[in-house]
């Protein structure tokens, strides 16, 4: 049997998703010797790989390297999964949309409401290049798989892992939990 190769994503969001993968705990376990981890904000990998069968991506899209990743993500892996309400809806990530573009938002944010200083950054790329909206994750690429929830639970998450190392495809369940 040949091992997943899995990949966890954090884009705009809180890291509530990942929290709720780790709080599979002794699972962990079982599944470090059926899949391997090969790019997540918990592991060093710096670069996604090609060849990636599983990515759970967590978080909205909120600036250009979201974009970027999400694309590369989507060229990258057989299988994505809309991970949390922000990969979703958009959901927390997205309550700056109304706030206007982004060029409103970083005024708001650094001058408006900012530090004593009151001025924008203007070192490049100390700040990443805002999106003028934060978009759900399918709003940016094609996803297979949605799964919901702020955050989803653990066993959701599992159930889900484990369907697919039993081969089953998403289309064949219409929930997981």
């Amino acid at each position: 049997m040949q091992r997943l190769r899995l990949a966890t994503v954090w884009l705009g969001g809180c890291s509530g998703c990942h929290m709720s993968l780790l709080d599979m705990d002794e699972w962990l376990m079982t599944l470090a010797t059926l899949a391997d981890l090969v790019y997540s904000p918990i592991a060093d990998t710096k670069r996604y790989p090609e060849g990636v069968d599983l990515a759970l991506v967590e978080g909205a899209v909120a600036n250009e390297e979201h974009r970027e990743l999400a694309r590369l993500v989507r060229q990258r892996s057989r299988m994505v999964v809309a991970l949390g309400d922000c990969a979703v809806t958009g959901n927390v990530t997205a309550m700056r949309n109304p706030l206007g573009p982004a060029t409103s938002v970083l005024q708001q944010v650094y001058i408006t409401h900012g530090g004593p200083r009151g001025e924008m950054p203007d070192e490049p790329g100390s700040v990443p290049i805002l999106l003028d909206q934060v978009v759900p994750l399918h709003a940016t690429i094609p996803v297979d798989l949605y799964l919901p929830g702020c955050p989803p639970a653990a066993p959701q998450i599992r159930e889900l892992i484990e369907a697919l190392l039993r081969g089953e495809h998403p289309a064949e369940r219409s929930n997981f939990g």
